[in-house]
């Protein structure tokens, strides 16, 4: 299969291939009024007063339970490291067709995988988007092409690992838990961190072709970076939300599936896709966070309210419920829809 990025550098597309072809009819209403998309300085977690800290963890729980998204500053990852890490992205893309396909993944749990729409082998349409996958944590192997790019990727995947360790700790005392409650429950020292970087390339009609189609993430939550282009829309009050112009600097946060699970519902992962555009090419890095691939994740028993609803989702492996996401096609909520009681 082709990547995306060979095709339009090719010359030959002056329109979109029958099989890119993405209706997005049922799903395209987009919000007309000019949404504030909560931010959250994270610095005040650590750094604030007791005052400062508890309005701030406050203003996280807001955050999840309305939007189940939220853009950080003053988050301690050096600006320096994330140009670094977009210009190392770009560079592996930029490798020849034969460089990269040193490091197509067969299998889904294999440490690299790189290769293009979301699984081709069932995908009805496919998607505007390239990908590069790594592990990184509990083990990383990062590609060892171009020179430098492991090393950079070891350095951004620790430092992010740290911001999502501290809003995971906020995210549990705005749930009315103790501050290490779901770090301790899900084991998320020793966890899961998977690097995904999705490069769209200019397309000759946006219009018709969808770079991600709606979607949640798996995981307890994700942290994005993009280059200076936008092209993500979050889902709020049945609406798409175009998440233009955020904080220079800044991450975008949401929550995912296993945050869904693990409060039983009071925090729901956010629905998201990624829009094309017909000018120049989109960067994305998102890492999702997540517990040991053999955790069974369930709702916590402390936000299970037995006399009303009881347990909203049975509990499941981390790792089943990635093959049950790769086994079927990327839609809404379709696969946390699969474990609801």
């Amino acid at each position: 299969m082709f990547s995306i990025k060979s095709q339009v550098e090719s010359g030959c597309l002056t329109s979109v291939p029958p099989k890119y072809v993405f209706d997005k009819s049922s799903s395209n209403c987009i919000s007309s009024e000019a949404e504030t998309i909560p931010t959250i300085d994270v610095s005040l977690l650590t750094f604030g007063t007791p005052d400062q800290r508890s309005k701030v963890i406050q203003d996280i729980g807001n955050a999840c339970r309305d939007w189940g998204f939220f853009m950080i500053i003053n988050h301690g990852v050096p600006e320096t490291l994330r140009d670094e890490m977009l210009k190392g992205c770009q560079s592996f893309f930029n490798l020849t067709e034969e460089e990269k396909k040193e490091f197509s993944g067969k299998q889904l749990f294999d440490p690299i995988s790189y290769g293009t729409s979301f699984n081709t082998n069932i995908d009805t349409s496919f998607f505007w988007r390239d990908y590069l996958k790594v592990w990184v944590h509990p083990n990383l192997r990062a590609p060892h092409k171009p020179a430098g790019f492991s090393e950079t990727v070891r350095e951004y995947s620790k430092r992010t690992r740290e911001v999502a360790s501290e809003l995971v700790r906020g995210i549990s005392e705005s749930l009315g838990l103790e501050e290490r409650y779901i770090e301790k429950t899900y084991d998320l020292e020793v966890g899961s961190q998977l690097l995904v970087v999705n490069l769209y390339p200019p397309c000759p009609e946006p219009e018709v072709a969808i770079g991600l189609p709606p979607h949640t993430d798996h995981g307890i939550l994700t942290l994005l970076m993009q280059n200076e282009l936008s092209g993500l829309q979050v889902m709020h009050n049945g609406k798409w939300v175009p998440v233009n112009d955020p904080p220079p600097n800044s991450f975008l946060v949401n929550m995912g599936d296993h945050m869904e699970i693990l409060t039983n519902g009071k925090y729901k992962s956010v629905v998201h896709r990624a829009v094309v555009n017909n000018k120049e090419t989109r960067i994305s890095l998102g890492t999702a966070y997540g517990p040991p691939l053999d955790t069974v994740v369930s709702p916590a028993p402390e936000l299970v309210d037995c006399e009303s609803y009881g347990s909203a989702y049975r509990g499941i492996k981390y790792r089943d419920y990635l093959v049950l996401q790769k086994a079927n096609h990327l839609d809404s909520k379709s696969c946390l829809d699969r474990v609801r009681i």
